[in-house]
């Protein structure tokens, strides 16, 4: 397997993973720290993006360029759009748009100006390894047949589900929105719905890096926890669903990952 890149917005989302690379190194690059080690026995490059999309573009930039990356894990928290995407399920990307992105009447609204096209597609045998690390882990933090050992997201137990009121955490995959701007209003949400209904999930980064990642030729797939409903209450105990819920979906996908994925 190449070298892989998991990257994360906030330092919470990737906290627990960083817990468990037992040899990482730190490399400091245009102010961003980058771990180089192993999880696992993979070779992994962890890094936070930092928030929105021209720092995810950079951080993107340099894993294709010069830290050399085979291919990137875009992965934390988004809100959720869809109807049925819910407080603790996840979102696995086929596609990603920025919903802010508008160059009309010289191109169509949400349309990536001389690209031909508003949204960028995910590697689909990655992001279909993704989607089922994910749906393992959702069985087993659900109480399914893998329940426990390696496919449970570890430290996560059935009371810090129920305190967000999580009981069956579902597996989403379609199309993520990005966009400069944290979706807080219920009146925004449903604005988004209406200008692209298929849309699950919105957040504020991973669109930027497709669109580099398109440009390099690195192969990559974004997964989502979905942590709030992108609506008035989307700040309430935010950090703590990332801590408590989020970090660990994070830990559990990626490590049943990168025991199945070749």
């Amino acid at each position: 397997m190449p070298r892989i890149a998991i990257v994360s917005a906030m330092h919470q989302e990737l906290a627990a993973l960083l817990a468990c690379m037992p040899d990482e190194e730190p490399l400091l690059r245009a102010g961003r720290r980058f771990w180089i080690g192993h999880l696992d026995g993979h070779e992994v490059v962890a890094v936070l993006s930092g928030v929105g999309k021209v720092a995810a573009a950079a951080t993107a930039t340099l894993l294709a360029g010069e830290l050399g990356v085979g291919l990137a894990i875009f992965t934390g928290t988004a809100g959720g759009l869809h109807p049925g995407a819910r407080v603790g399920d996840v979102v696995v990307a086929d596609a990603l748009l920025q919903h802010d992105m508008d160059a009309s009447p010289l191109f169509p609204r949400h349309e990536v100006p001389f690209y031909g096209t508003d949204r960028f597609a995910t590697d689909p045998g990655l992001s279909k390894a993704l989607a089922e690390a994910a749906g393992a882990v959702l069985e087993a933090a659900a109480g399914g047949p893998r329940a426990g050992g390696s496919d449970a997201a570890e430290g996560l137990d059935a009371a810090a589900l129920a305190s967000f009121g999580i009981a069956s955490p579902r597996l989403h995959r379609g199309l993520v929105l990005s966009g400069d701007r944290f979706v807080a209003t219920a009146a925004e949400s449903e604005a988004l719905r209406q200008r692209l209904p298929e849309a699950l999930a919105v957040e504020m980064e991973g669109a930027a890096l497709a669109q580099v990642a398109f440009d390099f030729g690195l192969p990559f797939a974004v997964v989502r926890t979905v942590s709030d409903r992108a609506d008035d209450a989307a700040h309430v105990d935010f950090m703590r669903f990332v801590d408590s819920i989020a970090s660990r979906y994070t830990l559990a996908i990626v490590r049943r990952f990168l025991r199945d994925y070749d």
